[in-house]
């Protein structure tokens, strides 16, 4: 079972702060409390996120790639959907989830809640993370040019809201009753780049406990720090979007490097952005090995 808060008016509040801690504190004290049966979802950041205040574009649903799955478009204002287990499962391990859609769109589904219900379901809270992205739908879109400069301005934004997620989840752990030191982040693609950049580049409050890039895209700067987080990495072999040798096992050997704790799957066939999907290939069961990973780490035995 599992209890989900997804979209409803959240309520925005504006106010003045200089430190991405304060806004933090900020949120905690001014938002609405999550009871059980409301539906909601979390502004990561009062007011208009910092960087992208002159975003004004409104966000939307569009169907993209031959199969017409809907995608989320145009997010300016960060958002956290909160999934949370039956209180009788709840391990104390929670997840921020960042979708993938090549910082242009995110398959809030497939990549998204469809791994929320999963986790709740083997006592893992579970926080989708709506990111900003870049602007698609207008004539600017049609214009390679300009779309590459889009994507580029996006991608520290998303990082960015992925430390923040994390902020925010680790200020209200105890309200969804999870554990501040077993808070980690995951995310495909795109969504990858963002769970790697919180990997990479954190402070104490936006440390991820550990962190899950599936067919990631990944920083060029993969040295990782002195506290880095143990990381599980899934790839297809097959993928033509992302390259293995280029981005995963770079990674995965960069951790060894250092020391750090880190198990890699590469699958022989999956190709790029299988999610949640059963296509009847050997990625079918990746998230079963996160689980089992999970295991290992001590994160599904629930917290004393």
């Amino acid at each position: 079972m599992f209890r989900v808060l997804l979209a409803a008016p959240a309520r925005l509040v504006t106010v003045s702060c200089a430190t991405a801690c304060g806004v933090v504190a900020a949120l905690a004290f001014c938002s609405l409390p999550t009871l059980a049966g409301e539906p909601k979802v979390i502004p990561i950041w009062p007011g208009a996120a910092p960087g992208s205040e002159n975003w004004n574009y409104e966000e939307g649903i569009a169907s993209v790639g031959a199969n017409g799955a809907p995608r989320v478009v145009n997010v300016t204002r960060p958002t956290l959907t909160v999934f949370l287990p039956d209180a009788a499962a709840a391990t104390g391990t929670g997840v921020v989830i960042c979708p993938g859609g090549g910082f242009r769109w995110l398959a809030f589904d497939m990549e998204g809640t469809d791994l929320a219900r999963y986790l709740n379901s083997i006592g893992v809270a579970a926080f989708v993370l709506k990111y900003r992205v870049a602007r698609t739908g207008d004539s600017g879109a049609q214009d390679a040019a300009t779309v590459a400069e889009r994507v580029r301005a996006a991608r520290p934004m998303a990082a960015a809201d992925g430390l923040q997620a994390i902020r925010v989840t680790r200020a209200r752990a105890a309200e969804w009753g999870v554990k501040p030191d077993r808070i980690g982040i995951i995310g495909f693609s795109a969504g990858g780049f963002v769970a790697v950049s919180a990997a990479l580049h954190h402070d104490a409050e936006s440390r991820p406990n550990f962190a899950a890039p599936i067919y990631a895209v990944t920083p060029e700067d993969v040295a990782p720090p002195a506290d880095a987080p143990p990381l599980f990495l899934v790839h297809a072999d097959d993928d033509r979007s992302v390259a293995p040798l280029e981005h995963s096992i770079r990674l995965y050997q960069a951790w060894k490097r250092a020391g750090v704790p880190a198990e890699l799957h590469i699958y022989g066939k999956g190709g790029h952005g299988f999610g949640m999907r059963k296509a009847g290939l050997p990625s079918d069961t990746w998230y079963e090995r996160f689980r089992d990973w999970l295991g290992q780490q001590g994160l599904l035995a629930a917290a004393r």
